[in-house]
Protein backbone atom coordinates (compact mmCIF):
# COMPACT_ATOMS: atom_id res chain seq x y z
CA UNK A 1 0.00 0.00 0.00
CA UNK A 2 2.71 2.33 1.26
CA UNK A 3 4.31 1.87 -2.57
CA UNK A 4 1.10 2.60 -4.15
CA UNK A 5 0.72 5.63 -2.79
CA UNK A 6 4.36 6.76 -3.10
CA UNK A 7 4.24 5.38 -7.05
CA UNK A 8 0.47 8.03 -7.16
CA UNK A 9 2.19 10.78 -5.77
CA UNK A 10 5.80 11.01 -7.84
CA UNK A 11 3.66 9.90 -11.45
CA UNK A 12 0.87 12.24 -10.60
CA UNK A 13 2.67 15.36 -9.53
CA UNK A 14 5.24 14.47 -12.38
CA UNK A 15 2.44 13.76 -15.05
CA UNK A 16 1.01 17.47 -13.69
CA UNK A 17 4.72 19.60 -13.96
CA UNK A 18 5.11 17.74 -17.54
CA UNK A 19 1.48 19.22 -18.48
CA UNK A 20 2.62 22.59 -17.04
CA UNK A 21 5.93 22.84 -18.75
CA UNK A 22 4.32 21.93 -21.89
CA UNK A 23 1.94 25.10 -21.03
CA UNK A 24 4.50 27.42 -20.17
CA UNK A 25 6.18 26.62 -23.59
CA UNK A 26 3.46 27.15 -25.65
CA UNK A 27 2.61 30.20 -23.71
CA UNK A 28 6.47 31.74 -24.14
CA UNK A 29 6.79 30.53 -28.19
CA UNK A 30 3.61 31.05 -29.58
CA UNK A 31 1.71 33.34 -26.84
CA UNK A 32 -0.59 30.50 -26.01
CA UNK A 33 -2.84 31.03 -22.76
CA UNK A 34 -3.19 28.58 -20.63
CA UNK A 35 -5.80 28.04 -17.61
CA UNK A 36 -5.56 30.38 -15.04
CA UNK A 37 -5.57 27.89 -11.93
CA UNK A 38 -6.74 31.19 -9.81
CA UNK A 39 -10.34 30.55 -11.22
CA UNK A 40 -10.19 27.48 -10.76
CA UNK A 41 -9.05 27.91 -7.06
CA UNK A 42 -12.13 30.87 -6.98
CA UNK A 43 -14.60 28.10 -8.39
CA UNK A 44 -13.75 25.09 -6.11
CA UNK A 45 -13.57 27.91 -2.97
CA UNK A 46 -17.01 29.03 -3.94
CA UNK A 47 -18.26 25.03 -4.44
CA UNK A 48 -17.00 24.23 -1.07
CA UNK A 49 -19.05 27.17 0.04
CA UNK A 50 -22.06 25.69 -1.04
CA UNK A 51 -23.01 28.23 -3.58
CA UNK A 52 -23.13 28.19 -7.16
CA UNK A 53 -20.90 30.45 -8.34
CA UNK A 54 -21.96 32.98 -10.79
CA UNK A 55 -20.78 32.70 -14.68
CA UNK A 56 -18.66 33.72 -15.58
CA UNK A 57 -16.37 33.13 -12.71
CA UNK A 58 -13.89 35.43 -14.04
CA UNK A 59 -16.90 38.33 -12.84
CA UNK A 60 -16.97 36.83 -8.81
CA UNK A 61 -14.78 38.93 -6.88
CA UNK A 62 -11.39 36.82 -6.58
CA UNK A 63 -11.04 35.41 -2.62
CA UNK A 64 -6.93 35.48 -0.99
CA UNK A 65 -4.83 33.03 -2.18
CA UNK A 66 -6.92 31.48 -4.80
CA UNK A 67 -3.88 31.18 -7.24
CA UNK A 68 -2.20 28.83 -4.75
CA UNK A 69 -5.25 27.30 -3.96
CA UNK A 70 -5.74 26.65 -7.64
CA UNK A 71 -2.08 25.07 -8.35
CA UNK A 72 -2.81 23.27 -5.53
CA UNK A 73 -5.91 21.89 -6.78
CA UNK A 74 -4.05 21.33 -10.41
CA UNK A 75 -1.76 18.59 -8.73
CA UNK A 76 -3.82 17.48 -6.43
CA UNK A 77 -6.19 16.25 -9.57
CA UNK A 78 -2.92 15.12 -11.09
CA UNK A 79 -2.71 12.67 -8.53
CA UNK A 80 -5.95 11.49 -8.19
CA UNK A 81 -6.11 11.04 -12.04
CA UNK A 82 -2.67 9.07 -11.32
CA UNK A 83 -4.44 6.82 -9.15
CA UNK A 84 -7.21 5.54 -11.25
CA UNK A 85 -4.17 5.23 -13.85
CA UNK A 86 -2.45 3.20 -11.95
CA UNK A 87 -5.17 1.33 -10.38
CA UNK A 88 -6.59 0.67 -13.57
CA UNK A 89 -3.19 -0.68 -14.91
CA UNK A 90 -1.85 -2.33 -12.08
CA UNK A 91 1.54 -2.59 -10.20
CA UNK A 92 3.23 -4.19 -13.03
CA UNK A 93 2.81 -1.06 -15.39
CA UNK A 94 4.74 0.97 -13.30
CA UNK A 95 7.52 -1.50 -13.72
CA UNK A 96 7.57 -1.85 -17.68
CA UNK A 97 5.82 1.32 -18.25
CA UNK A 98 4.26 2.37 -21.88
CA UNK A 99 3.57 5.22 -23.51
CA UNK A 100 0.24 4.12 -25.28
CA UNK A 101 -1.64 3.06 -22.34
CA UNK A 102 -0.40 6.74 -20.61
CA UNK A 103 -1.54 8.90 -23.73
CA UNK A 104 -4.97 7.03 -23.97
CA UNK A 105 -5.51 8.00 -20.68
CA UNK A 106 -4.75 11.53 -20.94
CA UNK A 107 -6.83 12.12 -23.89
CA UNK A 108 -9.69 10.59 -21.88
CA UNK A 109 -8.87 12.68 -19.00
CA UNK A 110 -10.12 15.66 -21.42
CA UNK A 111 -13.59 15.10 -20.39
CA UNK A 112 -13.14 17.45 -17.21
CA UNK A 113 -12.40 20.15 -18.49
CA UNK A 114 -15.15 19.28 -21.65
CA UNK A 115 -17.93 18.42 -18.85
CA UNK A 116 -17.31 20.35 -15.33
CA UNK A 117 -14.81 22.85 -15.82
CA UNK A 118 -15.76 24.93 -19.40
CA UNK A 119 -19.34 24.76 -18.38
CA UNK A 120 -18.80 25.51 -15.15
CA UNK A 121 -17.02 28.93 -16.24
CA UNK A 122 -19.47 29.73 -18.33
CA UNK A 123 -17.95 28.66 -21.63
CA UNK A 124 -20.27 25.27 -22.04
CA UNK A 125 -19.66 21.86 -22.94
CA UNK A 126 -16.63 21.31 -24.68
CA UNK A 127 -16.44 25.45 -25.12
CA UNK A 128 -19.16 25.51 -26.90
CA UNK A 129 -20.36 28.80 -26.04
CA UNK A 130 -16.50 30.23 -26.77
CA UNK A 131 -15.58 32.32 -29.91
CA UNK A 132 -13.53 29.62 -31.23
CA UNK A 133 -14.40 26.39 -29.85
CA UNK A 134 -12.19 23.91 -32.24
CA UNK A 135 -9.58 25.80 -30.54
CA UNK A 136 -10.38 25.54 -27.00
CA UNK A 137 -10.75 21.73 -27.44
CA UNK A 138 -7.83 21.29 -28.92
CA UNK A 139 -6.35 23.34 -26.14
CA UNK A 140 -7.42 21.15 -24.02
CA UNK A 141 -6.92 18.49 -25.57
CA UNK A 142 -3.00 18.80 -26.26
CA UNK A 143 -3.04 19.59 -22.17
CA UNK A 144 -4.06 16.41 -21.22
CA UNK A 145 -2.15 14.51 -24.12
CA UNK A 146 0.49 15.78 -22.14
CA UNK A 147 -0.65 14.87 -19.01
CA UNK A 148 -0.29 11.23 -20.45
CA UNK A 149 2.83 11.74 -22.04
CA UNK A 150 4.15 12.85 -18.35
CA UNK A 151 2.24 9.62 -16.71
CA UNK A 152 4.66 7.99 -18.75
CA UNK A 153 7.65 9.89 -18.48
CA UNK A 154 7.40 10.24 -14.62
CA UNK A 155 6.64 6.57 -14.43
CA UNK A 156 9.88 5.61 -16.50
CA UNK A 157 11.97 7.96 -14.76
CA UNK A 158 10.38 6.51 -10.96
CA UNK A 159 10.90 2.79 -12.50
CA UNK A 160 14.86 3.94 -13.30
CA UNK A 161 15.34 5.15 -9.72
CA UNK A 162 13.70 1.91 -7.70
Amino acid sequence: MQSLFLDVLVIGCGATLVMDTVAFILKRAFGVQPLDYGLVGRWVHWRLRGKGAPRPISQVPPFRYERSFGWFLNYLIGVVFALVFLTLMGAGWVATPSLLPALVFGALTVAAPFFILQPAFGAGVAARRTPKPGLARAKSLMAHLSFGAGIWLAAALWASLK
